[in-house]
C-alpha cells in the first residue's frame, strides 16, 4: 500500500513539477503529515526531491530527474483499453493514433499484464450513445479539436434555438463527449466560459494567432457544475398526478429513472385502488403533455390545470378518431 503510494507521489512530481503538501495530500488522499513522511522516504531512498519554503513554494524534482518505475499491474494496463473508445477517437481523427498506442503498448507489457490487457480488448467493447437516438453529425469537430488543441480563436456561426444564426469569436478551452454529442466550452466575444454544442455550428474559421487559455480552469469541475446548473433549469414546474399500481419500471423509464425514483419515495399511501399521488417536476406544459401520454390511461393529471385540460383535449381527440363515444371513424364514413 505505502510502496503504491510512494510510486504515485514520485509519478505526480514527475508529471506537474511543483506541488505543495496540500495538494499532494488532497490527490493521494492522505493527510499532510503522511505526504511529509513519504517525501522523506523518497529522500531517502535517493529520489533527488527537495522543498521550496515560502507562500510560493512546495516540493519538486532536481530538474532532468525522470524514474524508470512505469510498471503497470494487470488491472492498470487492462483499464487503459476501455480509455480508448475507438469511436470518440477517429471522430477528433486519431482513430489510428489509438490504434497503433494500444499495439506498442501490448508489445511493452510483461506478459501477465499483456494476457489481461488482450482480454478486456477482447471482451469489452463500449458504445456510447442511445439506441434510439441518430447519430450527432459534427462536421466541424476537427476544426474545433485542433482549436483546443492549439489554443487559437475560432470564428464560428452558430445555429440557436432561435430563429437565426449568430457570429461568435471564441477562445475553446476544451471538448466533451455526453451521451454520444460533442459539446465544446469556450469564451465567447470576451465573456465568461459557456457550453456549445458541436453539431450545431454551421461554419467555421479558425484564425491566427493563439489565446491564453486561463491557468485555473478545470474542465471536469466546469463541466459538472454546469450539469448540475443544467438539470436545475430543465425542470422548472411541477405537476400532480395520480398513477396506477404496477407501472413504476414504465414510470422510470418515462421521467428518467432519478425522478421517478424520487417521486416514489416521497408518495404517500395508496388509496383504495392502490393508486399514488406523485409530484413530478416538470420542464413545461407542452413537454409534460408529450412524455405523460406515454402512460396511457395509468395516469391521470390532477395539476396544473392547463396539462390537465391538455391531456383531457388528447383524449377526446383520440376517442373521435377511433370512433368511440359515437362518432363513426373516418374509415366507416369513408365505407357509409
Amino acid at each position: 500500500m505505502r510502496a503504491s503510494r510512494l510510486l504515485s507521489l514520485l509519478l505526480l512530481l514527475q508529471t506537474r513539477g511543483r506541488m505543495t503538501a496540500t495538494e499532494l495530500a488532497q490527490e493521494l488522499e492522505v493527510s499532510i503529515r503522511t505526504v511529509y513522511r513519504d517525501v522523506e522516504a523518497l529522500s531517502s531512498a535517493g529520489v533527488p526531491v527537495y522543498a521550496d519554503r515560502g507562500p510560493a513554494g512546495g516540493y519538486q524534482l532536481l530538474d532532468g530527474y525522470r524514474t524508470r518505475l512505469n510498471g503497470l499491474t494487470a488491472q492498470e494496463a487492462s483499464s487503459l483499453f476501455l480509455a480508448g473508445l475507438p469511436g470518440p477517437a477517429a471522430e477528433l481523427g486519431l482513430g489510428e493514433v489509438v490504434a497503433n498506442a494500444e499495439l506498442k503498448l501490448l508489445a511493452a507489457l510483461p506478459p501477465e499484464p499483456r494476457f489481461h490487457a488482450a482480454r478486456m480488448r477482447e471482451r469489452f467493447h463500449l458504445d456510447v450513445p442511445g439506441w434510439y437516438r441518430g447519430v450527432d453529425e459534427a462536421p466541424f469537430l476537427g476544426e474545433v479539436s485542433d482549436a483546443v488543441w492549439d489554443q487559437r480563436p475560432l470564428r464560428m456561426t452558430y445555429r440557436r434555438w432561435g430563429p437565426r444564426d449568430v457570429e461568435r469569436l471564441a477562445h475553446p478551452y476544451g471538448l466533451v463527449l455526453k451521451g454520444g454529442a460533442w459539446y465544446m466550452v469556450a469564451a465567447a466575444d470576451g465573456g465568461a466560459p459557456r457550453t456549445y454544442r458541436v453539431s450545431r455550428i454551421v461554419a467555421t474559421e479558425l484564425l491566427d494567432g493563439h489565446f491564453d487559455r486561463p491557468g485555473d480552469f478545470d474542465l471536469s469541475a466546469y463541466w459538472e457544475r454546469y450539469a448540475i446548473d443544467f438539470r436545475a433549469r430543465m425542470h422548472t414546474g411541477e405537476a400532480l398526478v395520480r398513477v396506477a399500481p404496477g407501472i413504476e419500471e414504465m414510470l422510470r423509464y418515462t421521467v428518467g429513472a432519478e425522478i421517478g425514483d424520487a417521486a416514489l419515495a416521497e408518495a404517500g399511501p395508496p388509496d383504495e385502488q392502490g393508486w399514488v399521488v406523485l409530484r413530478l417536476p416538470i420542464e413545461s406544459v407542452r413537454h409534460a403533455h408529450w412524455l405523460l401520454l406515454r402512460l396511457g390511461a395509468d395516469v391521470e393529471v390532477l395539476e396544473p390545470a392547463e396539462l390537465r385540460d391538455q391531456m383531457a383535449a388528447t383524449v377526446a381527440g383520440l376517442a373521435g378518431l377511433y370512433g368511440i363515444g359515437g362518432r363513426a371513424s373516418g374509415k366507416d364514413e369513408c365505407r357509409n
